[in-house]
């Protein structure tokens, strides 16, 4: 399959945020920036994969291995396509022209 180019803009929170910020931390290390928020924690970062769906999923699974009760909402651009998710659901998708 042809990997594609997504920036993401997450918000993460969770009831443990200290077991996932080590997963968070070694999963962008370098390929973008984790940081702490009143909220939470807030990921922007650039990342390859087949899908924005794919690359959600496969994120939101591994941070739910450390801490059940995390959630994210999660923004994933490719191109002129944004896609936006609440945990693994997709919520919209959008063109955004420049």
């Amino acid at each position: 399959m042809v990997q594609k180019k997504f920036r993401l803009s997450a918000k993460v929170s969770s009831n443990n945020p200290s077991a996932v910020k080590p997963v968070l931390d070694r999963a962008f290390k370098d390929k973008g920036t984790v940081k702490e928020v009143a909220q939470g924690l807030e990921i922007d970062a650039e990342l390859e994969g087949e899908s924005a769906v794919t690359l959600n999923r496969t994120l939101l699974s591994e941070l739910r291995r450390a801490e059940k009760k995390t959630r994210m909402r999660s923004q994933w651009t490719s191109g002129n396509i944004t896609e936006k998710f609440f945990d693994y659901v997709l919520k919209a998708t959008f063109n955004t022209v420049d």
